[in-house]
């Protein structure tokens, strides 16, 4: 057995497009996982809301549904 790391694979050019998609899901991305990182720093500083000042999920899933029953249809 031999104590060199593994060569990493050559790697294949991706095209502009591709490349563009690639950095617009990045940046989706870091975007939610910045959202969820300062909720958890909040908890972390500040502890857990109570319960009275949430929302129940009954009345987020029904707005939820009224919000996409108003968007305009869409052609896949």
């Amino acid at each position: 057995m031999s104590n060199q790391p593994a060569s990493a694979p050559a790697r294949q050019p991706l095209d502009e497009h591709a490349a563009e998609s690639v950095r617009a899901y990045a940046a989706e991305q870091r975007a939610r996982v910045d959202a969820l990182a300062s909720v958890l720093e909040d908890i972390a500083a500040n502890g857990y809301p109570s319960p009275e000042s949430g929302v129940p999920w009954e009345t987020a899933r029904d707005a939820h549904l009224a919000r996409l029953a108003d968007e305009q249809p869409r052609v896949a």
